[in-house]
């Protein structure tokens, strides 16, 4: 099984996270960071984690998630297949450099490249609007999601 994390503020995210699941065909499973927990992580075979970038860093929702879950999964998780999802108004790197740093922790392997979304959002009204991604965007996700769960499935990753 391929867990989904996901946390979302304006929609971005919950998009691009529902798209990746779209495409796992059922092998994916979509888990809110607020109530992700070790075990979760523990049962999937693999990872697709989903966040904004806010203020140059991944989501606190999403932080929290790795906070509560990084000491019961050390020594457990080791070269796990990953992969990450970035929802940005600008840049992304922050939170996709947070995210890496974490999971070298855990030993985890990523298996595909970032995909980070920039939806330029630069003023507070657009950086707080509800989003709505652009239909060749939401490809990518699902194709990302489909790419994941097939390479689990298979054994490659």
């Amino acid at each position: 099984m391929l867990a989904i994390i996901w946390h979302s503020r304006t929609g971005a995210s919950m998009a691009l996270a529902e798209a990746a699941a779209l495409g796992a065909q059922g092998y994916g499973k979509l888990i809110q960071a607020e109530v992700a927990g070790a075990e979760d992580l523990l049962a999937a075979a693999g990872y697709l984690f989903v966040c904004p970038e806010n203020l140059g860093t991944m989501s606190g929702m999403m932080k929290e998630m790795f906070d509560r879950c990084y000491y019961p999964l050390l020594g457990r998780v080791e070269g796990r297949a990953y992969a990450t999802i970035i929802a940005t108004g600008s840049d992304g790197h922050g939170a996709q450099a947070q995210v890496d740093r974490i999971v070298t922790g855990w030993r985890l392997r990523r298996v595909a490249e970032p995909l980070i979304v920039n939806t330029a959002a630069q003023t507070p009204e657009a950086i707080l609007a509800p989003k709505v991604l652009l239909p060749d965007v939401l490809r990518k996700a699902e194709e990302m999601g489909e790419a994941l769960a097939t390479g689990l499935e298979q054994g490659i990753f």
